[in-house]
């Protein structure tokens, strides 16, 4: 798994916990959800372009249950919500910083924050979150309708308690993303622009010195941006990347079929899917379909959000 995709966090201490009452549990959480009736399908990828290490593969049989899932990624304005309704802290505006793309930050704040020697495009920025997801002086003016950013799987997990959801498993996100299309690269078929047409919000141009904005977007882009696909989902393919609940591992079973897979009960670090805006076919093409990274529980960064999911009831149905 190749450290460029997502910067990876250090040690860092629980956020406050939410208990599951209040405006959240009780259905208040209005974003649009979409029944998927689950079934079998084919996981995982064989394809050339794809990143064996990471776990790609094998392609596999396996069965979800059906539920339904996020028409889009949690925006700013519904972490909003659920920030004024419980008082919650995110683990970067406790801890005081998170990682930001240097390209995003004025020269004086680029010189003063910290970086990563693996990666130095990202800089370790005091002051930033998900309300200043630049730092200091930023704002979500304009940004509303965007991905939540800075947030780590365990801010994620406290939205989702609130919300009386929770995150997805690999397997579902997967099945989900496929929108009803078989071992296709991307959410939409194997062409990255079809007719030209873009389909996702991604790096264009020479990374990490020149992003072309080709598709209209420098960093993130509102929730229900471009062309839905099969399913009516938003953004499975770049964006930002969303945290799901396994724990990350390489190896999968191949019994065929899996049912509900859940990977695997202890982990260091949690499975993401789907790339962001900072993915570049030239070093992370990882916004395909079956592509994989993960990070640290209590990670953050501008490019991570997250989108949630709910068992499908008799009464949903």
């Amino acid at each position: 798994m190749s450290a460029c995709c997502t910067p990876s966090g250090g040690a860092r201490s629980m956020p406050m916990p939410v208990t599951a009452t209040g405006v959240g549990a009780s259905g208040h959480d209005r974003a649009e959800m979409i029944p998927l009736s689950g079934g079998e399908f084919l996981m995982g990828t064989d394809d050339s372009e794809g990143y064996p290490e990471d776990g790609e593969g094998p392609v596999r049989k396996v069965r979800v249950s059906p539920f339904l899932i996020d028409a889009h990624a949690v925006s700013n304005d519904r972490f909003e919500a659920f920030v004024a309704a419980t008082g919650y802290r995110t683990e970067a505006e406790r801890i005081g910083w998170s990682y930001v793309f240097a390209g995003f930050l004025p020269a004086a704040l680029r010189r003063v924050s910290p970086r990563p020697e693996a990666t130095p495009w990202w800089c370790g920025v005091t002051g930033a979150d998900w309300r200043s997801p630049e730092g200091p002086g930023s704002s979500l003016r304009g940004r509303g309708d965007h991905p939540v950013v800075h947030v780590s799987w365990n801010d994620a997990q406290a939205y989702c308690t609130w919300a009386g959801k929770r995150l997805p498993t690999e397997a579902e996100w997967e099945y989900a993303a496929r929108g009803g299309l078989e071992q296709r690269r991307y959410p939409w078929g194997d062409e990255l622009d079809p007719d030209g047409t873009f389909r996702c919000n991604i790096w264009r141009g020479q990374f990490p010195s020149r992003n072309t904005a080709a598709d209209g977007y420098r960093g993130t882009c509102p929730v229900d941006a471009f062309q839905p696909n099969g399913h009516g989902l938003y953004n499975m393919a770049g964006n930002v990347w969303e945290w799901c609940s396994d724990w990350w591992s390489t190896g999968h079973g191949t019994t065929a079929p899996l049912v509900d897979p859940q990977g695997p009960a202890t982990g260091t670090s949690k499975a993401m899917r789907g790339g962001s805006h900072m993915c570049h076919a030239s070093y992370c093409n990882r916004y395909r379909v079956a592509a994989r990274t993960a990070n640290a529980v209590d990670a953050s960064g501008g490019n991570t959000g997250f989108r949630c999911v709910r068992t499908l009831a008799a009464h949903d149905a």
